[in-house]
């Protein structure tokens, strides 16, 4: 197979579908690779790393487009990249529809078949495409919420860890998963007061077991999360639906009455976030002050780190590509029931039910697609 790999054209994003070592995989593999010129160049890895690893270089994103039978990027296509699109051609990356009618609707013109990393599954019932992203990111959420309370940022002049005699900041999560744990692992390090909110109990005790007096956690309840949110000096957004949109856990009402300077980190954005407040920026200006509290809404923050996060996701993702490769989308997704859960779009159709739901749109089942 034919695989194309554009530079990413997202604001300040830095990440490369696949780095060097994934491109010489493929080629051991007996497949083609094509690359953008430049594509890698962010974190380091000019067009000569690529030749050695046995890709061809392309001079431009309509000649990847053109020619290649599947395109493996980070962040979902935009316009331009949409545009490139063909029925029959294959797109594996980063979607997150649910939040995003325009560039669903666009990707269900173009007739290409649309693989999202954050649906795929695993037999735990995890997404292990999304977990890499996930850590970087609660682990970033703790740096970017503490730089945020600073006074030169806006915020209340708050050191996070305290010092002896004056209390740690309070810092209070929402959502015990992958992006949450790390979160508080950070936080905790730094010698915040870190609580944990989820609706899990089973989670609750696993994390419980793990961070024991370390970290306080608490179940889910909208008294609870007001309690919570309202007394937080840092409130970290880790909530997921898979495929869905993000649940509105703090209402603007709560926003309003939290302390003036407070931070707010959502890391939940790209599903449309977890705080009623929230609308997406990016790292060239990330931040912004409502009802008094400083929002940080960067919709791709690990781009920040775009090395480490890239490697991190191809580590991830890298199997994947090359079970697509070698059997083509359909054997793949039939021999595969997570590799399935990933499929978005075929054939014009939405094949996600989640996604179809939160845009009200139809659904189409993936199982009767494949079987026609």
């Amino acid at each position: 197979m034919r695989i194309g790999v554009p530079k990413e054209i997202k604001t300040h994003e830095y990440r490369v579908g696949l780095v060097p070592a994934s491109v010489r995989e493929l080629v051991h593999n007996g497949h083609e690779t094509l690359v953008e010129t430049g594509a890698g160049a962010g974190i380091g890895f000019p067009d000569e790393a690529y030749r050695a690893a046995g890709a061809q270089i392309a001079a431009s994103a309509d000649e990847v487009f053109a020619s290649a039978e599947m395109i493996v990027k980070v962040k979902e296509p935009q316009p331009s990249e949409i545009a490139g699109l063909r029925p029959g051609q294959l797109l594996f990356t980063y979607l997150h529809l649910a939040a995003d009618k325009v560039q669903t609707e666009g990707l269900l013109k173009s007739g290409a078949t649309c693989i999202a990393y954050e649906t795929v599954t695993d037999p735990r019932g995890g997404l292990p495409l999304l977990a890499p992203m996930s850590e970087v990111a609660g682990r970033m959420s703790i740096q970017v919420g503490a730089h945020c309370l600073e006074k030169e940022q806006g915020g209340a002049g708050i050191l996070l860890g305290g010092v002896p005699g004056v209390p740690a900041a309070k810092v209070v999560i929402l959502g015990g998963g992958i992006a949450g744990t790390n979160a508080a692992r950070v936080a905790m390090g730094m010698e915040a007061y870190v609580t944990v909110i989820d609706k899990s109990l089973p989670r609750l005790y696993e994390l419980d077991l793990q961070f024991a007096s370390q970290l306080h956690t608490l179940f889910s309840t909208v008294e609870a999360i007001e309690r919570e949110v309202l007394a937080a000096d840092l409130v970290i957004g880790a909530v997921l639906v898979p495929g869905a949109a993000a649940p509105k856990l703090v209402t603007r009402d709560m926003v309003r009455r939290m302390r003036p300077g407070s931070v707010l980190v959502d890391i939940a954005i790209d599903q449309g976030g977890c705080f009623e407040t929230s609308r997406p920026t990016t790292h060239s200006n990330p931040t912004y002050v409502e009802e008094g509290v400083i929002h940080y809404c960067v919709t791709n923050m690990p781009g920040a780190v775009a090395r480490t996060s890239t490697f991190a996701l191809n580590n991830a993702t890298l199997p994947f590509v090359l079970a697509l490769a070698k059997k083509g989308w359909r054997q793949a997704l039939a021999d595969d029931l997570h590799l399935r859960h990933g499929l978005n779009i075929q054939d014009g159709q939405i094949t996600h039910q989640a996604v179809a739901e939160a845009l009200g749109m139809v659904y189409a089942d993936p199982k009767t697609l494949l079987s026609g």
